[in-house]
């Protein structure tokens, strides 16, 4: 395959139009679809066989994918494979002989029998200089089917520059949504997940979501008893807990203070109270170590399943007042 001059602008031409109709009509926040048309952009722009944008997660230390080429998402640690070498050393990294690149992992191209020729991998910065992810292209399909990094960088820098932009904004919207001590999902995060994800399980008859509204008991007492560090301990300790005991496809929540949310998808009521039962145990049963104290706590829970009659805010009312009645009749339980 090769492109003349006015093949590749007309290509070009049509993918910038895709991107600006797509972040025109961005409302729900989920910007996989503007990722994959600059993924497409850099791929053309770079005339290569396939093409991907890694995002680097910092705090979890994994590089992933929602726009590769010819892929589903990928997730892989940060210090592996081409993409972590080349953000390791922060430079461009090419190589025309990837399976006697030690850096190179081929057990995708065995299970799938594609043949990699040749790959750029171009690390991507903020406005502050810092690398936050890396494009990706894979088999050079012109000339000699090698990679040049003069030549090839120079092509793929307008897709780099568009792309760092888009990433640095959707790492703003994720830092917005985002409990800086808990790093859980804040309030903002569960209304813009509702709107991406959880309204359409709603307006399936033939699907469940529940959701269950907690809060540590005598919480207060903590914070007057060992000082609000310690308080804060025993908040990303309850949090840590609840990540653990949750699924890929439900969602955890600091709803604000000492209260937190869990969605749960494709689930009735029952199944939901047991998981808060399970959770409840657990919380009771553990132990919060914080500057030398050693802190036992427990937790109250409220359940409700999604009536999609009502508005958001009225299912969790429903929950909080479920909430509010295990407070009453003496905490560590759970309501339905």
């Amino acid at each position: 395959m090769s492109y003349d001059n006015n093949t590749m602008l007309e290509d070009i031409f049509d993918i910038s139009e895709q991107l600006y109709k797509e972040m025109s009509d961005d409302k729900g926040g989920d910007h996989s679809k503007i990722f994959e048309h600059l993924t497409n952009l850099g791929k053309t722009l770079a005339e290569s066989d396939r093409a991907s944008f890694w995002k680097w997660d910092k705090h979890n230390h994994t590089l992933w994918t929602t726009a590769a080429t010819g892929s589903d998402r990928i997730t892989i640690p940060d210090t592996t494979g081409l993409v972590g070498k080349a953000l390791a050393d922060g430079k461009v990294l090419v190589t025309n002989d990837p399976y006697n690149n030690p850096y190179f992992n081929s057990e995708v191209d065995k299970k799938t029998g594609y043949v990699t020729k040749s790959i750029l991998v171009m690390p991507v910065s903020n406005i502050k200089g810092e690398f936050i992810g890396a494009y990706q292209v894979i088999n050079k399909l012109t000339g000699d089917g090698k990679f040049d990094e003069a030549r090839d960088c120079k092509k793929l820098s307008l897709a780099a520059v568009i792309c760092c932009l888009a990433l640095e904004s959707d790492v703003f919207l994720e830092e917005s949504y985002t409990d800086k001590l808990t790093k859980l999902k804040n309030r903002m995060g569960f209304f813009a997940d509702f709107n991406r994800s959880y309204n359409a399980i709603i307006n399936d008859p033939d699907r469940n979501l529940s959701l269950f509204i907690c809060d540590i008991d005598k919480f207060k007492r903590v914070n007057d008893t060992y000082g609000h560090n310690a308080g804060d301990e025993v908040l990303k300790h309850v949090a840590d807990i609840m990540v653990q005991n949750t699924r890929d496809c439900d969602g955890m929540y600091r709803w604000g203070g000492e209260e937190f949310i869990m969605i749960m998808t494709d689930t009735d009521m029952k199944t939901c109270a047991e998981k808060a039962e399970t959770l409840r145990k657990v919380i009771e049963a553990s132990e919060c170590v914080a500057e030398g104290n050693v802190i036992k706590h427990t937790m109250s829970f409220g359940v409700t399943q999604f009536d999609p009659a009502k508005s958001i805010e009225e299912n969790i009312s429903d929950a909080d007042q479920k909430l509010y009645t295990a407070k009453e009749s003496g905490r560590n339980r759970v309501i339905v």
